[in-house]
C-alpha cells in the first residue's frame, strides 16, 4: 500500500510540478471587511468635577484626548488629585492612560491600549 507525499506519484518517480497560481485579494475591499466604530472625544479638564464627565466617556467606550493645561495653570494640587482619580479608575476598568507632551492625557477603554515605544 503506498501513499503520496508532496506531489510524488507513489512509485518514486517525480511528477512535473504544476505552475503556481496566484489569486489577487484586495484586503481593503469594504464589502467583505467588517467595520466598527470607535469614538474619540477631545475633552478639557478645567476643574476636579470634570473628571466624572471624562470617566463616563471612557466607560462608554470612547478614547479621550484630555487637555489638562487649564487646571495645571490654575491649581497643580487639584490637577494631581484629578490625575490620580483618573489613573485609578481607568486602571480598575482595565483601560490605559498616558501623558502626551505636558498638556495632554490619552485615556482608553479596556479594548484599546496606548502603544509606548
Amino acid at each position: 500500500m503506498g501513499f503520496r507525499l508532496f506531489g510524488g506519484n507513489g512509485n518514486g518517480a517525480e511528477e512535473a510540478e504544476p505552475a503556481e497560481e496566484f489569486i489577487e485579494v484586495n484586503v481593503m475591499d469594504s464589502v467583505d471587511r467588517k467595520t466598527g466604530t470607535l469614538g474619540i472625544k477631545v475633552e478639557r479638564l478645567s476643574e476636579f468635577p470634570d473628571t466624572e464627565r471624562v470617566l463616563r466617556a471612557v466607560r462608554d467606550g470612547n478614547v479621550v484626548f484630555l487637555k489638562i493645561k487649564a487646571l495645571k495653570e490654575k491649581d497643580i494640587g487639584e490637577l494631581k488629585r484629578a490625575v490620580d482619580k483618573l489613573k485609578k479608575t481607568v486602571s480598575a476598568n482595565n483601560g490605559d492612560i498616558a501623558g502626551v507632551e505636558q498638556d495632554w492625557l490619552i485615556l482608553t477603554p479596556e479594548f484599546a491600549k496606548v502603544v509606548r515605544e
